[in-house]
């Protein structure tokens, strides 16, 4: 009984790391998915400054904040892995046949959890190197063209028309790529969000089969629903032939 307690005790123990864990990913990665959104308009807006100190250090500020982030992340997710892999063992420590089924349950809903929150770090760091590619790129582009309009004088007209028509294009494909993201986000939102309410649906479903008094009440609330369907569709239609006989009297 003892050693059965104290295995209790530290499968309870487990769990709460790792939804400790999983809360703390979950601000995490929402953090760092905000950083990720705000990176290419912040650099867009730092490139109208004349200054060649700012940007420079506003530039490298993010990229540490990205480099911290991505390593807090990446910590926690190891963490919560050896916390999933410590709680597999108890699966097969002895005594824990009581509890077996229980907790394969609670260890493959965490692993799930897991395997969710690496698909999004990665998805989403992955997003964020590109971007800062990208604004690399561009911003050496611009760079070799404001050389050369100081070389050649400002003056020139085709030089300017070639600027402006730059810019249009560069915003053009900002502007398409923040559409993209915040398309993209809200996909993974509705995706993550119906991976919950499946969830609750099936631990429902497993509560009312568990309990037979919850799912014969469950079998009454519908049938009584469905009587009021049928009660009220009755009234209806009783209500709209009496309006047309009226009507055509």
């Amino acid at each position: 009984i003892a050693y059965f307690t104290g295995l209790c005790a530290s499968v309870t123990d487990l769990r709460k790391q790792a939804r400790q864990l999983e809360n703390e990913l979950d601000l995490k990665l929402v953090s760092f998915s905000k950083l990720c959104t705000s990176y290419s308009s912040s650099r867009d807006g730092r490139r109208g400054d004349t200054s060649d100190t700012t940007p420079l250090l506003n530039n490298s500020t993010q990229d540490r904040m990205f480099d911290t982030m991505s390593v807090e992340i990446e910590q926690l997710l190891a963490k919560l892995t050896a916390v999933n892999d410590k709680m597999a063992e108890y699966t097969n420590a002895p005594g824990a046949a009581a509890l077996n089924a229980a907790l394969m349950h609670t260890l493959q809903r965490h692993r799930d959890i897991l395997q969710d929150y690496t698909h999004e770090f990665h998805k989403t760091k992955g997003n964020f190197l590109a971007i800062r590619e990208r604004e690399d790129l561009l911003g050496s582009v611009r760079k070799d063209i404001e050389t050369y309009k100081s070389g050649s004088g400002v003056n020139n007209r085709r030089t300017e028309l070639f600027l402006k028509e730059h810019e249009h294009l560069r915003n053009s494909d900002r502007l398409m790529d923040d559409t993209i993201s915040i398309a993209m986000a809200t996909k993974e939102n509705i995706t993550f969000q119906r991976g919950m309410l499946k969830s609750i649906q099936s631990k429902v479903n497993t509560l009312a089969n568990r309990f037979p008094a919850i799912n014969n009440l469950i079998q009454r609330i519908n049938l009584r629903k469905r009587r009021d369907s049928l009660i009220l569709g009755a009234v209806i239609g009783v209500c709209t032939i009496l309006l047309l006989l009226y009507a055509f009297h």
